[in-house]
């Protein structure tokens, strides 16, 4: 159990330090109006760059344990959705936004946009998926519930952004005017991270049971018909 509850860890450490990096640009060297994808475009893309893998390999590592303990299959929509909010980060890294200071580069900022929209809309899906099998489980069913709830939390957070690019779909205003971005986007950004986070502690409680109590037959077709309730196959 020893490597699962270091990957749990790990991974959730690295979440911690996704937070800290970007608020200490936050304090630092920021505007909160600016997108915090800005700093990608100056002397303090590498900060931002660590930041965000971190983020995506601490949410990966994170998923792993839980499917490694049977609380969710690898191809369960919870899992796939959390695959697809890392990916987004990886395509955030990869191309940065257009630098409009110094020339477009319209393809970049294209799939910038595309990967942010992909992990926005990706993680509460995931988040819920992953905590709606467990939230009457007597042994997970707390986790499940502050998971199930963080979750709900990101969709709120993102119904700001919504709304705006509804609004600049039947208006003449550019979305990203409709709200100060930078804010929305901190928001947004603080309620999904902080989900990953809850999902994170989840799988270090997890990493610290014997498999077989958090549903290690859930990898398995067939789960033996003297698998307890809690141990039973979760989608």
């Amino acid at each position: 159990m020893l490597i699962p509850r270091l990957a749990a860890i790990g991974g959730s450490l690295a979440v911690v330090a996704t937070i800290a990096m970007v608020g200490l640009l936050d304090l630092t060297v920021g505007s909160l109006r600016r997108t915090i994808s800005e700093y990608a475009l100056g002397d303090y893309r590498p900060v931002f760059d660590v930041a965000v893998v971190l983020l995506a390999v601490g949410s990966l590592a994170i998923l792993g344990v839980l499917a490694h303990k049977g609380l969710t299959r690898w191809w369960s929509g919870g899992s796939i959705a959390l695959a697809l909010w890392s990916a987004g980060l990886f395509l955030v890294v990869a191309f940065p936004k257009t630098n409009w200071a110094m020339g477009t580069n319209e393809l970049s900022g294209s799939i910038h946009r595309f990967g942010s929209m992909l992990a926005f809309v990706s993680l509460p899906i995931a988040v819920i998926l992953l905590a709606r099998p467990w939230v009457r489980d007597h042994v997970w069913g707390k986790h499940a519930r502050w998971t199930m709830a963080s979750g709900l939390l990101s969709v709120v957070a993102f119904m700001p952004i919504l709304y705006a690019i509804v609004t600049g779909m039947v208006s003449d205003v550019r979305w990203w005017r409709v709200f100060p971005l930078g804010y929305i986007e901190r928001i947004l950004l603080i309620a999904e991270v902080g989900a990953v986070l809850v999902v994170g502690l989840w799988a270090v409680a997890a990493s610290r049971v014997a498999p077989w109590r958090v549903g290690e037959t859930s990898r398995i077709t067939s789960a033996p018909r003297t698998t307890s309730s809690t141990t039973r196959a979760r989608s």
